[in-house]
């Protein structure tokens, strides 16, 4: 298991007993040396000691573990209200799609309609113009014909 820089690298029981530190004068073994006063007391102060570090240990594993349940419950809340959001967002868009889609079949009928409706207006508007210009023909004969009477009167009375 890698080490950080700030974590001390702990040693084997093991190899305390093999390591020059139960020479030093400050090596934790040396309280369990015969010859040494008061080692029961020390051994109890260094189990109370043990005890403490164990028990926060402990505590901080505990509230570890209450903030990694926090967040973990967090994040399924969180998720829950994404896939909340997507759903309702997927259903606006479907009813978006069908609204538009109506829109877009009522437009498209009106542009029927426009068109029935502009090429009846086109066949009147060619009637109409066909009319006008068998009326014109008919004016026109109507006017020779009245020009020939005209002149037909004016070469009798005169």
């Amino acid at each position: 298991m890698p080490f950080r820089n700030n974590q001390k690298r702990r040693r084997d029981p093991v190899d305390y007993g093999r390591s020059s530190a139960v020479d030093d004068g400050d090596s934790v073994l040396r309280v369990f040396r015969p010859g040494t006063r008061d080692d029961s007391s020390t051994a109890l102060n260094l189990v109370r000691q043990a005890a403490e570090i164990f028990g926060r240990m402990e505590d901080q594993a505990l509230e570890t573990e209450a903030r990694a349940e926090s967040l973990c419950k967090s994040f399924e809340e969180k998720l829950r209200l994404a896939e909340e959001e997507r759903v309702l967002s997927e259903r606006i868009h479907r009813e978006a799609i069908k609204e538009i889609s109506f829109k877009l079949q009522e437009i498209s009928g009106a542009l029927r309609q426009a068109q029935s409706r502009l090429k009846i207006s086109e066949e009147r508007a060619a009637a109409a113009e066909f009319r006008a210009q068998a009326a014109e023909t008919q004016l026109s004969a109507a006017n020779r014909e009245l020009a020939a009477v005209e002149k037909a009167i004016r070469t009798r009375l005169l």
